[in-house]
């Protein structure tokens, strides 16, 4: 770093000296490299799947059971085509009528389900971030605040969330049935999904606030710079390479509690319950349960892309981040 000296009640932001050298950004060809593994994954267990499903006993393998269905535990998996279709029939069954008829496309119902899914995920890691950026700021202000909160944000996540979503759904309806304020079912969802956001992003703040060392900050109190000036202009650039892994795991906990919210509440128009109802049909129709399950993973790569975002836009405070 290198030296300067700070006028009383002056600030500046502490950028380390690097040499000249840019830090935080990826060589050429990594991110076609990273694309080419991702492809490699998916082909991997595509043959994975198959080789499986032509090796594998048809019945799967079960012990303890007395015969009856349902009983014992499954050590493999059933391999015949109701249990496990091929994966070209679960494309071709993309691009069939949802349901029979003059119905659209099942793809097309899919990214509809997904669009509302995605954006009531989205809305509740916005909130998530939000509450979860203020506490972390909270409890670094006041160590007292960080004794008294952190260990109970640490056991709100041992609530199962398939008991928790009724329980908030429930209480939206009194809520709105009572006229405090309007209510609708999908905040239930994204509310939902914010809890579950919020954890990381609690931590990772917290942890990325204290990141500066010592030096910095006697260099900062030594210009007389105030809690509010060292917080802007030192402590939130560190806590950069923390935030972003903490928003990264946020936005997959979101879509995560957006479809299980959906699922346990019934909202329709989401993917989780498209889950639900095409599960039911698996055993006449038994591809077309797999074609929400690909859109669940689309939202989590959507999400995963926005915070990607995020970051490029921030690469110049990742200085302490590994970029590989």
């Amino acid at each position: 770093m290198t030296d300067q000296a700070l006028a009383p009640g002056s600030v500046t932001s502490i950028v380390p000296d690097d040499g000249g050298m840019p830090r935080g950004r990826r060589p050429r060809g990594v991110g076609i490299g990273r694309v080419g593994w991702g492809v490699a994954g998916v082909a991997a267990v595509v043959a994975v799947w198959e080789l499986y499903k032509l090796l594998g006993p048809a019945d799967g393998v079960t012990v303890g059971g007395d015969g009856s269905a349902g009983s014992g535990v499954i050590l493999l998996p059933r391999t015949h085509d109701r249990a496990m279709p091929h994966m070209w029939d679960m494309v071709a069954r993309m691009f069939a009528p949802t349901s029979g008829g003059d119905t659209p496309p099942l793809i097309v119902s899919v990214l509809e389900a997904a669009g509302t899914t995605l954006g009531l995920a989205a809305l509740g890691w916005v909130i998530g971030v939000v509450v979860g950026g203020i506490l972390g700021i909270v409890m670094q202000r006041w160590r007292l605040v960080e004794w008294g909160l952190l260990p109970w944000i640490v056991v709100s996540q041992i609530v199962p969330l398939i008991a928790f979503a009724p329980v908030v759904n429930a209480l939206g309806n009194q809520i709105d049935r009572a006229g405090v304020f309007p209510w609708p079912q999908w905040f239930s969802v994204a509310l939902i999904a914010s809890y579950l956001a919020f954890f990381p992003v609690a931590i990772g703040m917290l942890r990325g606030l204290e990141a500066p060392d010592a030096l910095h900050l006697d260099l900062f109190h030594a210009g007389a710079a105030g809690w509010w000036s060292t917080l802007i202009h030192l402590r939130l650039p560190a806590a950069v390479p923390h935030l972003l892994p903490a928003l990264r795991l946020a936005a997959a906990s979101a879509v995560v509690g957006a479809v299980v919210a959906e699922v346990s509440i019934g909202l329709r128009g989401g993917i989780g319950r498209m889950l639900i109802q095409l599960a039911g049909q698996a055993s006449s129709d038994p591809a077309a349960p797999w074609a929400p399950t690909f859109g669940t993973v689309a939202i989590g790569l959507v999400a995963a892309a926005g915070v990607a975002l995020i970051g490029a836009t921030l690469h110049r405070f990742r200085r302490g981040e590994e970029i590989r």
